[in-house]
């Protein structure tokens, strides 16, 4: 018998917390799961999935005015907010039954607690004060909105946990930040009819982005009516006798809007677990410092996902989890290769992206080929829209191996997956130029630009 009460406890029951927990008991693991909130995690609950939703909502606004130029009578429309958000609930309550169901049925014991560390083996339930110990323990307990709390009235604004249960739309809205999840917000609130600002510290959104890509969406968003200001925060929050906010910003500029949501990135969920109880290390910023199996300082306790601060992606998350899970329990230890993730950022218009920027190319070498091509998609000839779309690949031109793959335009994140494929397997431009082109799609352009927009020669 063993001398602890699991052989695996995870902590939150986020989507790489699940799949761990879920995979492990499948080889026979006797797991625990601890979840404070609602299972399904960030992703599913308040994140990825509800904003995925949020933006196809948002799009119809385009979509009944393009329809004209097909020849469509598009008569008398009108938006529900609260509807919006009653169906929203409904699919979230949905997908978290099937992640509580789908770990019932793999045999994993569910406790709808917060759990702390009391030792390295032991963490207590804090919903009912019981203790429980464990061989192993994953720590998954993802990431949490920031909020500067240095600015006068901050307990005014919102995040996007907020954001995502409103009761009215906002008729005047301020986000604050450039990353996607700020430009995403941006998107869904100027789609659904809000006036929308979006104000951010540097000179050009989504840093970290392709200086191409950034540029063009940057560009885009402007023209869609999101007043873009840069190179400016707020400095002030002030709540009015009429309930709305006046900002005050570091230039000294002021607006009043109905609601401010900060979208600033996200900190590592590890206050208060008590991991120095259990000799786990952290860094500065709480994130959890793991090694390429995700194993902590303390051999028999790992960590997956946002609170490792590695690579904030769901599917990242859950691939890490399968790997600790099969590593421990399914004789077949394998890491997580973090070098080369496709991902997308549903702004308006989408991004797509996958491999190395051009600025990061450049550290590999000197000698790059560029291909850019920038184009009105083909629905917008017949719309008249003033909108275009932009892809770039980015080519090693010491051995014509593709590098980077960047797009922006619709469907640019399921273009992306695709891709993400023929960059694993190492795919050069060559093998791009072999390919023969499907007609009429804007895809097409990836496999027909012949000549370089670019040289770069070190």
């Amino acid at each position: 018998m063993s001398e602890f009460d699991f052989d695996l406890f995870v902590i939150g029951g986020g989507s790489g917390g699940v799949r761990a927990a879920r995979i492990a008991a499948s080889h026979g693991a006797k797991v625990g799961l601890a979840e404070e909130y609602r299972y399904g995690g960030t992703c599913v609950i308040r994140g990825c999935v509800p904003k995925k939703l949020f933006v196809y909502a948002s799009k119809f606004s385009e979509e009944f005015e393009d329809a004209e130029g097909f020849g469509w009578a598009v008569g008398e429309r009108s938006f529900s907010w609260r509807q919006l958000i009653a169906a929203k609930d409904k699919e979230i309550s949905r997908l978290e039954g099937i992640y509580r169901n789908n770990l019932e049925k793999t045999g994993v014991e569910c406790f709808d607690s917060r759990a702390e560390f009391e030792d390295a083996h032991t963490l207590r339930l804090t919903a009912t004060g019981q203790t429980i110990t464990a061989k192993h323990i994953l720590i998954a307990t993802g990431g949490s909105a920031n909020l500067d709390q240095k600015i006068p009235g901050i307990e005014h604004a919102i995040t996007s946990n907020e954001a995502f249960h409103l009761e009215e739309l906002p008729e005047t809205v301020m986000v604050v930040g450039g990353g996607y999840i700020a430009v995403e917000f941006a998107g869904i609130f100027n789609g659904l009819g809000a006036e929308t600002h979006l104000m951010y510290r540097k000179d050009v959104i989504l840093n970290g982005f392709d200086m191409d890509l950034r540029h063009a969406v940057h560009e885009e968003v402007a023209k869609k009516g999101v007043d873009i200001l840069t190179e400016d925060v707020p400095a002030a929050i002030a709540k009015r006798p009429d309930g709305r906010l006046e900002v005050t910003s570091q230039r000294g500029k002021t607006y009043v809007v109905d609601q401010l949501m900060y979208a600033i990135g996200r900190r590592p969920n590890t206050e208060g677990l008590g991991l120095e109880k259990a000799g786990v290390a952290m860094k500065k910023n709480g994130a959890v410092v793991v090694d390429t199996a995700s194993r902590t300082n303390v051999e028999h306790i790992f960590a997956v996902g946002d609170v490792t601060d590695r690579v904030a992606l769901t599917p990242v998350a859950i691939r890490e989890g399968h790997a600790v899970a099969d590593t421990l329990f399914g004789n077949n230890a394998w890491i997580v290769d973090h070098s080369l993730i496709a991902t997308a950022v549903f702004s308006q218009p989408e991004l797509g992206t996958v491999g190395l920027t051009q600025e990061q190319a450049l550290n590999v070498t000197p000698n790059l080929d560029i291909y850019r091509a920038k184009f009105r998609p083909m629905k917008h000839t017949l719309t008249g829209r003033d909108e275009k779309m932009l892809m770039k690949i980015i080519v090693n031109a010491d051995n014509d191996k593709v590098l980077g793959v960047h797009l922006m335009g619709p469907d640019s994140g399921e273009l992306a997956q695709t891709l993400g494929i023929c960059l694993q397997m190492g795919a050069t431009k060559a093998d791009f130029d072999r390919t023969v082109a499907v007609h009429p799609t804007a895809a097409e352009e990836l496999v027909t630009m012949r000549s370089p927009s670019e040289e770069l020669r070190g």
